[in-house]
């Protein structure tokens, strides 16, 4: 079992700052063993992914963004909202409880709100656009290409997947089933299309077409 100084050991350079340490304690007393090792790996693959295209970026920021970004898929950030604004929200008020000022709470909303949105979330701050990336690695995205298989096969030695794709798919159609209003923007639809039985997603044709309008 990993914990914060094993994975600080392992891969040296990890930033190691109280609120980060936090965070991280945050995200593993709130998560399945699952989701949690995502978040991890996710906050791995930043900083890695940040050494290699040699960015400049609030290491704090990024680290409370990955590692808090799926809050949204728990009970612990429940809300009316698509699962990545509940989840920023709750984020947002653990870093403001902890002293970041106004600017690094909404690169710390948009980050979270944005990481499932890359056509608009990879073209902002490098904190937000670090924290979508990182976290697309892990499923698989173009960013994967730029590290070497070795150092993917030590993150994931390091920090287990734990059945992610079966597990994570269960988790996203469990909310298109009991919270489908969430899901017609963000790619948990995608998940409903798939696999619930009786989902079907709002059109923009339809409320187009149907709108109060004579023409």
């Amino acid at each position: 079992m990993f914990n914060y100084l094993t994975l600080t050991e392992r891969f040296p350079g990890l930033p190691a700052t109280p609120v980060i340490i936090e965070a991280f304690d945050y995200a593993r007393e709130r998560m399945p063993a699952y989701l949690f090792n995502h978040v991890v790996r996710s906050w791995i693959f930043a900083y890695q992914l940040g050494k290699l295209k040699g960015l400049s970026y609030d290491a704090e920021v990024v680290a409370i963004s990955t590692l808090l970004h799926d809050l949204g898929l728990t009970a612990h950030a429940d809300g009316p909202h698509r699962f990545e604004v509940n989840g920023a929200a709750v984020a947002v008020a653990f870093a403001r409880e902890r002293g970041f000022d106004a600017r690094r709470c909404q690169l710390v909303w948009d980050a979270i709100a944005l990481h499932a949105t890359p056509s608009i979330g990879f073209l902002k701050e490098p904190e937000v656009a670090l924290c979508g990336r990182a976290i697309s690695v892990d499923f698989g995205a173009p960013d994967y290409e730029a590290f070497a298989q070795a150092d993917i096969d030590a993150i994931v030695a390091a920090v287990p997947r734990l059945q992610m794709k079966r597990e994570f798919a269960a988790c996203a159609c469990k909310i298109a089933h009991t919270r489908p209003e969430t899901t017609y923007d963000n790619f948990i639809r995608d998940f409903g299309e798939r696999f619930v039985p009786g989902y079907q997603r709002m059109s923009w044709v339809d409320m187009i077409a149907g709108g109060p309008f004579s023409e």
